[in-house]
């Protein structure tokens, strides 16, 4: 039976080619023969979803699945600082569903398309390839630039050369430690093997192999003379059979006939009345196809927007033989990876496929039994997560290729892999001029229904001409549709900056504080609707992977009980906090002054400039100052900045500071440590903006008021103790909301915005926080300055204690996810007011300092669970309901 023949059978019989290596490889393999100076052989992915038909689970479950190896592999953190690149345009699909499988990095694939006004950010080339120059287009310039994996993907790796001259090129523009290749499978020869252990050695990193499968292909003595002869005979033979009339086309619709430019032929002579064999492409040796993703569920996103960039041109007329189908593609979710497409943007397109297949399912025409959805070129992702999606919706049996640019030998034999190819002009105008595209294994497959998927820089005239695409296929199945994805165009990026930032927002106009105890390096975006109910808040992140600083939680506003115990608290924690404020600036002033201290006009000249990381660290920044003032006579600038996790700090505010201060006179300053999130962000960035920018001298050490994680050297305790501001949001922190990064409102010259909440003027208690902890200056100075002594001559290295707690917790408590633990006082009263909490534990004996937790537990409904030895006082646990959109330390969605 045709369904045993493996389908490289032909080619090994002429050739005297052999495959060797796993099992697996001749299900996973076939060989077909192709024009190419360098390669006459070509091995044939049976699930990659190119040349053969498949179905659309397995070839993206078998991407998936490498995927999740390298996750094992690489382990969470170094996961999340990951890159992965895939290579046009072949495994520009496979490698996509690797970074699906990674789940935590962004994905970036080569192109052979230019894309004007985006510079390339490296490029190789491909030696044994017919189309060899690829580029690399990231929207974002920097992602390439860190220090994290790099993962890169293709469909084989055989001699290793274009992956290794990838490596070769990207390491000596930013070098890091470790790579990982992904393959489906490793056909390197024997001399080829140990060349990636000498590479690794040559550039100082590590380099791992991730394969589905391995062997290699053992090819005689001439053998590429005999291929490119054998190509050349059955090639002359298909064009005399054209040339006589005599059907070359095996597989044609016996309606239709073949169509000039459509080739297949037989390893045998024929009659042109000689049916289809019974094996179809796509199911390769009999293989079954297996369980692909569950669907997720989700609504339609809005209706795609006019193409923009080179090659787009207005819509054609619709090829009278096909029907358009509008799918509503999510607006703002790139096409593909050709310019990045990040996790994010994954789980909005996973909210959006559902709805999109279903108006696929619509347009088929009733009683389709087989279904073919066929991608172009490199756009191979969205095409096969629609298919995939399809699959899981209709009883059509679906199957998914794509178009190509790759020129290769048809012959309808059921030992050959290429049975039938369609042929066509290109028509997305592509850079180096007009040539043919082929579509592989589709003519003959008795497919009732062809979907073509092709972005919108490719609808064009050519496309719906005779002789196109479309026209190709209406010749080989009943129904064609037409569904277009529209085609990304990135942002062009200003190269001028303007010479002049805008000054400091300043009380009243901007806060309630008084406008000499902090300047707002922010933008004022109170006119701006930002705000939503939590819930709805979470929900909007897990099916949008928004920002968690694109929106804001609607402000808590407190019960008259709960600004009662608002007040019990800063009567009974009051002196405490200006201990802890007093021992912390006497730190700062003592370690970071470079002149003696003392009074005048020029005492605070190479004085410490406190950068307050807006909005928990403003009220501690402003005590600072006024301590500094009160017994040393010193008037500290003050300033409050933006930082979010992901995306780092205000890289403009730090140009302000730095054009209008020492950056070695700046000190970070913030409330609290939980488990060291925001420390780690601020280092990261504070390194990677002084090596873009050249200004340096920043110190991305933080000065807190307390540090309960041992996360910090410079702190004024590391008890976990209720710090009162913590308890409410904006009303204790000068009526400024939490900072907001949203690139449609936050422009690339722009501080990062906020609001000012004048409105809740009523119940602002920002200066009565102050004022009340001040009061206890004079009586806690000697503590103070003792306790600041004996903290200079101790160890205070940090211990990250808080961080090896958080991770013990989200194992004992089956979380897995040390970003849903929030420990500390402070964060978890955040994740009663601003999130969705599951449970609250609490260290057993805790008294006053957790009655307003107790409270807002109570009003929400949350358990409060004692526990004994906690090393916080407690710990907040968000809902594992909201998983996906609980912030993590990137500040999207947790992927899970």
């Amino acid at each position: 039976m045709d369904n045993v023949v493996w389908t490289g059978t032909w080619v090994a019989r002429r050739l005297g080619v052999e495959l060797v290596g796993d099992e697996k490889l001749a299900d996973l393999l076939g060989l077909a023969l192709r024009r190419n100076p360098r390669r006459a052989h070509l091995l044939v992915s049976n699930v990659l979803g190119k040349h053969v038909p498949q179905s659309p689970s397995v070839v993206y479950g078998h991407g998936l699945a490498l995927g999740r190896r390298v996750r094992e592999l690489l382990g969470t953190e170094e996961a999340r600082a990951a890159v992965v690149l895939g290579y046009a345009e072949t495994a520009t699909g496979l490698g996509h569903c690797v970074a699906d499988g990674v789940g935590l990095a962004p994905y970036l694939h080569s192109t052979r398309r230019p894309v004007p006004g985006v510079t390339p950010a490296g490029g190789f080339e491909e030696s044994h390839s017919h189309a060899t120059s690829h580029l690399l287009l990231p929207q974002d310039p920097g992602l390439l630039a860190g220090d994290g994996p790099l993962v890169l993907v293709d469909d084989e790796f055989s001699t290793g050369n274009t992956v290794l001259n990838t490596i070769r090129d990207l390491h000596a523009r930013h070098p890091r430690e470790r790579y990982v290749i992904v393959a489906l499978v490793d056909m390197r020869s024997a001399a080829d093997l140990g060349r990636l252990e000498d590479f690794a050695r040559e550039i100082g990193a590590r380099v791992d192999l991730v394969v589905a499968a391995s062997g290699t292909v053992k090819l005689p003595e001439g053998v590429l003379e005999k291929g490119q002869a054998l190509v050349a005979e059955y090639e002359s033979a298909d064009r005399d059979a054209v040339t006589s009339g005599r059907a070359p086309d095996a597989g044609s619709v016996p309606a239709a006939g073949a169509a000039a430019g459509d080739e297949a032929v037989r390893s045998a002579p024929v009659t042109p009345t000689d049916a289809p064999s019974a094996r179809q492409p796509g199911a390769p040796n009999g293989t079954a196809a297996g369980d692909g993703p569950s669907p997720v569920a989700g609504t339609a996103g809005a209706a795609h927007g006019p193409a923009g960039g080179r090659g787009s041109v207005p819509r054609r007329r619709t090829h009278p033989a096909a029907t358009r189908v509008e799918l509503g593609w999510p607006r703002g979710v790139p096409d593909g990876g050709r310019h990045g497409f990040t996790p994010g943007h994954r789980v909005r397109l996973d909210g959006t496929l559902p709805a999109m297949a279903a108006r696929i399912a619509e347009a088929l025409p009733d009683g389709a039994r087989r279904v073919l959805v066929l991608g172009f070129e490199e756009l191979m992702y969205a095409p096969l997560r629609l298919a995939a999606e399809l699959e899981q919706v209709v009883a059509a049996e679906v199957r998914y290729s794509t178009t190509t640019r790759s020129p290769v030998l048809a012959v309808d034999d059921p030992g050959y892999a290429i049975r039938t190819r369609l042929v066509f002009p290109a028509h997305d105008h592509p850079d180096d001029g007009p040539g043919e595209r082929y579509a592989y294994n589709v003519a003959g497959a008795g497919f009732d229904a062809v979907v073509a998927v092709v972005d919108s820089a490719a609808d064009t005239a050519e496309l719906h001409a005779p002789g196109g695409l479309l026209d190709r296929l209406a010749g080989h199945t009943p129904s064609v549709l037409l569904a277009v994805v529209p085609s990304h165009v990135p942002a062009r990026r200003s190269t001028e900056r303007p010479s002049m930032l805008p000054e400091p927002l300043r009380g009243p106009a901007f806060s309630s504080y008084a406008p000499d105890e902090v300047g707002w390096l922010l933008r004022d975006l109170s006119d701006v609707t930002l705000e939503a109910p939590t819930e709805e808040r979470e929900e909007a992140i897990q099916s949008g992977g928004a920002h968690y600083a694109e929106s804001l939680p609607v402000e808590y506003q407190p019960s008259d009980q709960y600004q009662e115990l608002f007040r019990a608290a800063l009567a009974t924690s009051a002196a405490r906090i200006a201990q802890a404020v007093g021992a912390v600036t006497e730190l700062v002033l003592a370690e970071r002054s470079r002149s003696p201290l003392g009074p005048g006009p020029d005492a605070s000249a190479s004085r410490p400039v406190l950068v307050s990381l807006a909005r928990a660290g403003t009220p501690v920044g402003v005590l600072m100052r006024r301590w500094a003032r009160h017994h040393h006579g010193v008037d500290l600038p003050h300033y409050a900045v933006s930082i979010v996790r992901g995306r780092g700090i205000d890289p403009n505010a730090l140009r302000w500071l730095a054009a209008h201060h020492d950056p070695a006179d700046v000190v970070f300053v913030d409330g609290w440590t939980g488990k060291g999130a925001i420390t780690r962000e601020l280092a990261q960035a504070v390194e990677e903006f002084e090596a873009a920018e050249g200004i340096t001298g920043f110190d991305p050490e933080i000065a807190v008021l307390a540090d309960p994680g041992s996360c910090v050297r410079t702190y004024g305790t590391r008890e976990d103790f209720l710090i009162p501001s913590a308890c409410l949001n904006s009303t204790v922190s000068g009526l400024i909301s939490r900072t907001v990064l949203r690139s449609d409102l936050v422009g690339p010259h722009d501080f990062h915005g906020a609001k000012f909440y004048r409105e809740l003027a009523g119940s602002d208690v920002s200066v009565e926080f102050l004022d009340a902890v001040e009061a206890h200056f004079p009586d806690v100075a000697e503590a103070a300055r003792t306790q600041a002594k004996e903290l200079l001559t101790a160890d205070r290295t940090p211990t990250w204690e808080g961080w090896a707690a958080v991770e013990r917790i989200s194992e004992e408590y089956g979380i897995h996810d040390v970003n849903l633990v929030k420990p500390g006082v402070g964060e978890t009263t955040r994740v009663l007011l601003r999130r969705v909490p599951w449970k609250i534990l609490a260290r057993a004996g805790a008294g006053a300092d957790l009655d307003h937790v107790r409270l807002l537990a109570e009003q929400r409904g949350v358990p409060v669970e004692e526990v004994a030895e906690l090393p916080y006082t407690c710990v907040g646990l968000i809902h594992p309901k909201y998983t996906r959109g609980a912030t993590g330390a990137d500040g999207r969605a947790v992927a899970v």
